[in-house]
């Protein structure tokens, strides 16, 4: 690793928002992410974070599989003072605000649109109101069991129809994300396989992003609510965004350390995530996994802009696609980002896809897109079946399909 030591002016205006609230501001004063050479050895690291706790600092994260670093809390003049004795750290950046953006369709205009009703008193043909009947006393009746809950008939999504379909009985996702709600009947949830980085020992997804993540990459093909693109792959929930939507780059290097620990060759990671700036730490976990095998999908972004500003959606490596999005008629999305770091264009604008406490809901954002291709990779099978038309960059993204 080159001798680099950077700190990273605070980045603003993350890629996404969480999908009922705006994200709750996360404080990341006096918090650094530190990376070491490759080299270090276990004693020199053990001597790092005694000198941060002596100084009054905190060890938030330990990374050593992905890269091998910390993140901690230390007001700057001791993080200077410890860059100066210890010549084994060879980066230092600031520890940046993450969030999720996703875009619920308009009430009414989705399918989750509320049934209204009629009241039982109204207007008789006179004009005047006819007052409800005094009702009569009834029995206290027997207690029944409660019903079963009723799930729809399963809906192919129009995305999923464009880019295809496929049952699988191999294969894993892992959603860097919100968490995963497990006890969805339409998602095959390793929860064992599973983590949480922001501060609570649930992987359970509580906002709602992470779920529909999952859902487009492997619903079940079962008669049922809809289907993925590799119908019935696992899905493992890495939960490094609250249920508000809001975390730090830190969580979601710990994330990334986590699957480079647990992936196999052939999953793949899926980041509907970022920031704006640039994470040197995140960008060097991601490759660091990837070189393992691990095949990452990245949303590009919900800006209009060059997704090159954005992280990690300008990571760039074999094994990492950052994925643009565009609607039903292969129109690019009017928010999706573009650009030379954008690799291919999935469907990304309402879809319909498995919803938090069962059911399904429509949502929209390249957050929705990346998923899309994380269901190819895992079946590994797919080719360039056309071009996004009107992308901002002049370059049309292709679009690929089983």
């Amino acid at each position: 690793m080159n001798r680099i030591t950077v700190f990273t002016a605070a980045l603003v205006a993350s890629i996404s928002a969480p999908l009922s609230a705006n994200p709750i501001s996360v404080s990341t004063h006096n918090q650094y992410i530190i990376q070491f050479d490759d080299n270090i050895t276990e004693h020199k690291r053990s001597e790092i974070a005694k000198a941060v706790l002596s100084s009054k600092g905190k060890i938030r994260h330990n990374y050593t599989h992905a890269i091998k670093g910390m993140s901690i809390n230390l007001p700057e003049a001791a993080l200077k003072q410890l860059q100066e004795r210890f010549p084994d750290i060879s980066h230092i950046e600031k520890n940046l605000p993450v969030s999720l953006v996703a875009r619920p369709d308009k009430p009414g205009n989705g399918p989750d649109k509320e049934k209204g009703g009629h009241g039982k008193g109204g207007k008789n043909k006179d004009g005047g109101t006819t007052p409800e009947p005094e009702p009569e006393p009834t029995p206290e009746p027997e207690p029944t069991p409660e019903p079963e809950p009723v799930r729809d008939p399963e809906v192919v999504p129009w995305g999923v129809q464009r880019v295809g379909h496929q049952v699988v009985d191999y294969g894993t996702a892992w959603v860097i994300d919100t968490g995963i709600d497990s006890t969805h009947p339409d998602l095959n949830v390793d929860v064992s396989r599973g983590a949480s980085f922001v501060g609570t020992n649930t992987t359970e997804d509580g906002n709602g992003h992470g779920t529909h993540v999952a859902g487009t990459i492997a619903a079940k093909l079962d008669g049922y609510d809809v289907v993925g693109v590799a119908a019935g792959a696992t899905v493992v929930p890495i939960k490094v965004l609250s249920d508000t939507g809001s975390g730090t780059i830190e969580g979601v290097i710990a994330g990334v350390d986590h699957v480079y620990q647990h992936g196999n060759y052939g999953d793949c990671a899926n980041m509907s995530l970022g920031a704006q700036g640039f994470s040197s730490a995140l960008d060097s976990a991601i490759k660091a996994a990837a070189s393992k095998g691990i095949i990452f999908a990245i949303a590009a972004g919900n800006s209009a802009d060059d997704a090159q500003n954005y992280t990690p959606a300008s990571t760039t490596h074999p094994n990492v696609y950052t994925i643009s999005a565009f609607d039903r008629y292969n129109n690019f999305a009017t928010f999706s980002n573009y650009g030379s770091v954008v690799e291919f264009a999935l469907p990304g604008v309402s879809i319909l896809s498995t919803k938090t406490g069962g059911g399904t809901t429509t949502l929209s954002g390249t957050s929705m897109a990346a998923p899309h291709f994380c269901g190819l990779a895992i079946i590994n099978s797919y080719y360039v079946s056309g071009y996004v038309n009107n992308d901002p960059d002049g370059n049309p993204d292709p679009i690929p399909s089983l």
